[in-house]
């Protein structure tokens, strides 16, 4: 465990508007989805997301990510207004009823994200890592943190045979260019995400993990969001619903390769997991 001594330095914080969140440890970031088609959730009603939105807070979440879109492989597109139905109404629920709670809207729409963040979200959380040319400049205004993630196609298109030549060196690079275009649309507060899962191979999203202390040195905190996924699940043979066990060990090793941000469906457990990580410390 020693080589986690040599990463590199990233924000020690988060700032939304006037307000801060510490990243001198790792955190939990808590999925929220408002979609029906998710590859793996159980029912989109409001009432249910609002009740698992206040177990996942209790249990240690630090952020909760709402999305109102698939991402999973082959998902179809939903309208601007259909996206907004989904989640306007949940951020209001869970800001009324949860006012100190750290909301993160998951969209790759600027509209989307502006309406989330007068709402009441504080981070957007970009998939698609400012396609929609109005995305850095909204969030350079609002004056919110931003996750941008890689992608290699479009959710629909994005396992039809991804194939890179350097799978680890052309993420870097694509995250490297994305925090430049980020700086010069003035937002402050980034965290990257290389997006496993998002257009790659098991082979491809094993290499990233493998190497994800190296995106530290773009110089910014890295979110891993493994939970559940093809990775981990197919590798076992399994369902996704079966998939906790490996996702807490992938989730280890994220810690250990530096990783600020899990993002998981099973909150109660990567706080655990946190915890055990920083006995090694």
């Amino acid at each position: 465990m020693a080589f986690k001594n040599t990463l590199l330095p990233v924000a020690a914080s988060l700032s939304s508007q006037g307000h801060l969140l510490s990243l001198e440890r790792p955190i939990v970031m808590g999925i929220l989805n408002a979609s029906p088609d998710s590859f793996y959730t159980g029912s989109a009603e409001p009432d249910r997301l609002l009740a698992l939105a206040e177990k996942m807070l209790q249990e240690g979440a630090a952020i909760l990510d709402v999305g109102g879109v698939s991402t999973r492989s082959g998902a179809e597109e939903v309208s601007e207004s259909e996206e907004l139905q989904r989640v306007l109404p949940l951020i209001t629920s869970i800001v009324q009823r949860f006012p100190e709670a750290w909301l993160s809207v998951d969209t790759f729409r600027a509209r989307v994200a502006e309406a989330c963040v007068a709402a009441g979200a504080r981070i957007i959380n970009d998939v698609c890592a400012g396609s929609d040319e109005g995305m850095l400049p909204t969030v350079a205004r609002l004056k919110v943190p931003y996750i941008a993630m890689h992608m290699q196609g479009t959710p629909r298109t994005m396992q039809d045979n991804p194939q890179y030549e350097h799978v680890v060196q052309e993420v870097f690079d694509f995250l490297k260019d994305t925090a430049l275009r980020c700086r010069h649309a003035g937002i402050q507060d980034l965290i990257l995400d290389p997006g496993f899962g998002f257009g790659k191979t098991k082979a491809h999203n094993y290499a990233l993990l493998n190497e994800l202390s190296a995106f530290r040195a773009i110089g910014h905190p890295i979110l891993a969001g493994i939970s559940r996924k093809r990775m981990i699940y197919e590798t076992l043979g399994l369902k996704p619903a079966d998939a906790l066990n490996g996702s807490t060990a992938l989730h280890m090793v994220a810690l250990c390769e530096g990783a600020s941000i899990l993002r998981v469906h099973d909150v109660k457990e990567a706080m655990e997991c946190i915890r055990l990580y920083e006995q090694f410390q």
